[in-house]
């Protein structure tokens, strides 16, 4: 299949990111690679630096054109909410180092993009990822949201293309 778009999502968070990367060749998609990462160590700036180089790796081995970022969730504890911001932050930073242009979108988008409803369950993302992408064999969920993030962009891109073609 020929390549017109090589999309990395990501699925921020601190200690467990998910990523997952699809090649899009007009509406077919196809699934490249996914994993979580984990990142290590006791205090929030180690953590953050191997998060870094981590996404830094991933980025550098696969070589997508563009990133699909998820929004923060915002939940009643603050200092998560926070602390997961500081992870979001690396998700949107290595990308932008590595030249890549950045979308980022909100989780329910990201869930109608992919299943037709804003606010489907994890089940019923995880499910259809399988039919999207066969043979991906995706079972940690962040990774899964990832992958769900690649697609609304592969979707998106397109779309997103045309606007700013016309607006130029």
């Amino acid at each position: 299949m020929k390549t017109n778009l090589r999309v990395i999502g990501i699925d921020p968070g601190l200690r467990h990111t998910g990523w997952g990367i699809v090649d899009a060749a007009g509406s077919r998609l196809s699934h490249v690679a996914h994993g979580v990462i984990s990142a290590k160590g006791e205090d929030l700036a180690t953590r953050l630096h191997d998060l870094r180089q981590q996404l830094s790796a991933v980025v550098i081995k696969w070589t997508p054109h563009c990133a699909s970022v998820e929004h923060t969730f915002v939940n009643k504890d603050a200092v998560g909410t926070l602390k997961l911001a500081h992870a979001r932050a690396i998700a949107l930073l290595v990308p932008a180092e590595n030249g890549l242009p950045v979308a980022e979108y909100a989780p329910n988008a990201i869930k109608k993009a992919v299943v037709g409803v804003g606010h489907a369950d994890k089940s019923q993302v995880a499910h259809m990822i399988a039919m999207l992408l066969p043979g991906s064999k995706v079972e940690k969920a962040d990774a899964i949201d990832a992958l769900a993030a690649a697609i609304c962009h592969a979707h998106r891109a397109p779309a997103l293309a045309r606007m700013t073609a016309v607006a130029k």
